[in-house]
């Protein structure tokens, strides 16, 4: 059987904390790597196939030396932890290899690029911050890479926040077929962490806890229900997804990152059509007031 979900320390290789790349079984079209300064002091990656984005995850500050069709040495901004805003965001294109070093720990995404792109920089003030959902199901998004944000070729990254109580992908859905305009195929990534929610004391104990749901949407078979921590990883080939639930008293959070084989770069949904109504009732619901978290 297919495995899709990999709790913290399976995907370490090397001093890479996670790696995911098209040696994964059954994956072709996006990759994760996460790095700890704590570990390793600067890190490596080649020129290649691949284009990139990197972002700190917490800590103060990631350097990235580079060089391919463009050369140049950039620092990005960081942040207290995902739960207190956006960081800087670097994009690199195919072809490019990059040194990196600084404090924390960083994450750099990954897509099978389709054509050649310029470095893009985008500071942590210009992140376009959203907040989605209503209610119980709403969540904080940092649209890093959205396809109308992000000159790619390949990749869509974003960031969520999920406070607790609350669930992210609300109604599932699904993006694993190509219909030009209604819906994308698209692999997706997600990588987890959690946190004790920022608007609580710190206790002496705890263990932060979710949960997240995928399930078929045709003949393929896919049937997970997945108890998440901090550090673990869950690919989603195909399939309806969601939700990603956030429980009491706990936060939430989760990178994507999202690449395929359609001609067009893309992020079209589908709900599944059990669930879909509960957007009509959107329009009589108010977002969740503990958000947005800043830094």
């Amino acid at each position: 059987m297919s495995k899709w979900f990999y709790p913290k320390g399976e995907l370490t290789s090397g001093a890479w904390e996670v790696s995911v790349n098209d040696s994964t079984p059954n994956w072709k079209y996006t990759g994760l790597k996460i790095g700890d300064f704590t570990k390793q002091l600067a890190f490596e990656i080649p020129a290649d196939g691949w284009e990139r984005a990197i972002l700190p995850l917490e800590g103060e500050s990631v350097t990235v030396e580079y060089e391919g069709a463009e050369t140049g040495s950039i620092t990005l901004r960081g942040r207290q932890s995902v739960f207190h805003g956006p960081a800087d965001f670097l994009f690199l294109p195919r072809a490019t290899k990059a040194r990196i070093t600084g404090s924390g720990r960083f994450a750099v995404a990954e897509a099978l690029a389709k054509s050649d792109k310029a470095v893009q920089l985008t500071k942590k003030e210009d992140v376009s911050v959203l907040i989605r959902g209503v209610a119980g199901a709403t969540r904080q998004i940092h649209d890093y890479g959205g396809v109308d944000l992000l000159d790619a070729s390949a990749m869509v990254v974003v960031e969520v926040n999920v406070p607790s109580g609350n669930h992210s992908g609300i109604p599932p859905h699904r993006h694993d077929r190509y219909v030009a305009g209604v819906e994308s195929n698209l692999e997706e990534i997600y990588y987890f962490e959690m946190a004790v929610n920022r608007l609580l004391p710190t206790p002496k104990q705890s263990d932060p806890v979710g949960f997240f749901r995928v399930y078929a949407s045709d003949e393929r078979p896919i049937d997970l229900t997945l108890e998440i921590r901090s550090g673990d990883v869950a690919l989603v080939p195909y399939g309806y997804h969601g939700p990603a639930s956030a429980i009491p008293p706990y936060d939430m959070y989760f990178m994507n990152v999202m690449a395929g084989p359609d001609p067009d770069r893309s992020w079209n949904i589908v709900d599944d059509p059990k669930h879909a109504f509960f957007r009509s009732s959107w329009d009589s619901l108010k977002p969740d007031n503990r958000l947005p978290y800043r830094a």
